[in-house]
């Protein structure tokens, strides 16, 4: 028998968001990962805000919404309370009421913006990697740095004390042949961003760069940074988050061919840190000698450390890291730490899941 094509809209429904959403849906591990974890920053909530005044956006609700911006890419906060207002899944992880009025993208926005900082951000992070501990190595790491595109053009990188209106319109801006370093020109869109390349041969842009550190075990992040674009920038981080590493135990750290130098090798032996980065012996003598690379535990470090690029992939595709909408080294260091807890919780599923299998 043919089904009616009614069209008349029922007032009243009985089913809960909760009841909709299938019991092996993704997003469920998760939110409870995320309540435990919302549940225990609960109290320097409290300590950020007022005790009178007009109620605020729910700084749970706040990180919830932001986690499923970054889980499924939407690029605008505009969109994100578009899908809010009408995607059932969006609310129940939220947790908000079928017939909840949903906030102004702009409301949003500047909630976001009075309540995240790198405070707020590492916090999260570390209460993730609490719940991670059981998954994570306590001997072998693994350290890298991305190139984090900055939200500015190149016809933004002007002379250093011109004042506006001295140059051409942006529209006819012409810099070809006209020779510009980080020492006399800036951003004028994003003062903070440097001119900079990750490699030979490719194109300079206004970035910041990004580093993590990897536990080898199951590709977990255990530490992450933002820093200005400049060419020692990944080795003085590297040796920053090392320091968390250094214990009676020795551990191992991995890395490309940039951390092949004296210097950082000499810093990590002087931490009790076995340096695992790979040798460059292109054009000359590697910083990395037989002490290192006769143990079979080298070779491990070398096949392990190329995972650190799939946490970057994930932020970067998934997570809307590739080029930033966000401006200034502090909102895009908070942005870059809350994508990787993000990337975290989504390893975690997976492999409570293989644990329970």
């Amino acid at each position: 028998m043919r089904g009616a094509d009614v069209q008349q809209a029922a007032i009243f429904s009985y089913v809960s968001p909760e009841q909709r959403i299938p019991a092996d849906h993704p997003l469920r591990p998760i939110r409870q990962m995320v309540d435990t974890v919302l549940q225990e920053m609960s109290p320097r909530f409290a300590g950020l805000y007022a005790k009178v005044g007009r109620p605020s956006i729910p700084p749970e609700r706040l990180l919830r919404t932001l986690l499923l911006q970054i889980f499924y890419s939407v690029r605008s906060e505009r969109l994100l309370m578009e899908q809010l207002d009408y995607n059932l899944l969006f609310r129940w992880f939220v947790g908000m009421e079928m017939d909840e009025r949903v906030w102004d993208h702009a409301v949003f926005s500047k909630n976001r913006e009075r309540l995240l900082n790198e405070e707020i951000a590492e916090a999260f992070f570390q209460r993730v990697l609490k719940i991670a501990q059981p998954y994570l190595s306590d001997e072998h790491f693994t350290v890298d740095g991305t190139l984090i595109e900055a939200w500015a053009s190149h016809k933004s990188f002007r002379p250093k004390g011109e004042k506006p209106g001295d140059g051409e319109g942006s529209s006819e801006v012409n810099f070809h042949g006209e020779r510009r370093s980080n020492a006399t020109h800036q951003s004028t869109t994003d003062p903070e961003a440097r001119l900079y390349k990750k490699s030979k041969g490719s194109e300079a842009k206004l970035s910041y760069l990004g580093h993590a550190l990897m536990d080898n075990r199951h590709g977990l992040l255990v530490s992450t940074r933002l820093t200005p674009a400049d060419g020692t920038a990944e080795r003085d981080a590297a040796l920053e988050m090392a320091k968390r590493l250094a214990r009676r135990k020795r551990v191992t750290l991995g890395g490309d061919k940039n951390y092949d130098t004296q210097d950082f090798v000499r810093a990590l032996r002087q931490l009790r840190v076995t340096p695992h980065v790979a040798q460059n012996t292109t054009n000359r003598s590697s910083a990395i000698d037989g002490r290192t690379t006769r143990h079979p535990g080298y070779p491990i470090s070398q096949q392990k450390r190329k995972r650190v690029e799939q946490s970057f992939g994930w932020m970067k595709m998934i997570g809307l890291l590739r080029k930033v909408k966000l401006r200034g080294r502090e909102k895009i260091s908070w942005l870059f730490t809350f994508a990787g807890a993000a990337y975290n919780l989504v390893r975690l599923r997976r492999l409570q899941a293989q644990a329970v299998a």
